[in-house]
């Protein structure tokens, strides 16, 4: 079975920084499903159809998993729960998706964690090195608040650009926690 694992994180980035590969062999006596060529193709529309969801931002991160049996499974987190619901409807219907698993995690309601959003927006997007991120449609540094515990999520360009998130994000005050999953594009 070939798999496809793909994170959305914003409609900008540099290319190559959403999609890496991984393959196993499928065992003996099963097909390969839709083959290579099959699951890029879903993978570019199921990045393509998340983009465009309308209440899609940078308080929310969205990631999936396209399998050769044209399954697609939807992870992350999402601030509005109409999102979880709207990405699905939105990938059911590409052409040659048999099934959507749907695991998106709806975060909790909570007015603490709104203002740790914002605050953490601020922080980040407000310092001078990392404001041009804030330019794009949906800005690359993804900021996940679940009960006081932030969470970076996304691509940058540069590890400098990494490790000053981070530092912003600590800053932020009520914060308990922060995790830096953000990926760097610089290559050496």
């Amino acid at each position: 079975m070939r798999i496809v694992f793909a994170v959305v994180f914003l409609a900008t980035l540099l290319p190559g920084a959403l999609a890496q590969n991984q393959s196993a062999t499928a065992p003996a006596g099963q097909s390969q499903g839709l083959g290579q060529a099959g699951i890029e193709r879903i993978t570019k529309e199921v990045r393509h159809e998340l983009l465009l969801l309308p209440y899609y931002g940078v308080f929310d991160n969205l990631q999936y998993r396209v399998a050769a049996d044209g399954t697609v499974t939807l992870i992350g987190q999402v601030a509005r729960p109409t999102l979880k619901s709207d990405a699905e409807n939105a990938v059911k219907h590409i052409e040659g998706v048999e099934r959507v698993d749907n695991q998106i995690e709806i975060l909790p309601t909570s007015p603490m964690d709104d203002q740790i959003r914002i605050a953490t927006y601020r922080a980040i997007y407000g310092n001078t090195s990392l404001n041009t991120y804030a330019l794009r449609a949906v800005p690359p540094i993804h900021i996940i608040v679940k009960n006081g515990h932030v969470t970076l999520e996304g691509v940058v360009a540069r590890q400098m650009d990494k490790q000053i998130a981070e530092q912003q994000a600590k800053s932020v005050p009520n914060v308990f926690s922060v995790t830096d999953n953000l990926q760097v594009e610089e290559k050496g």
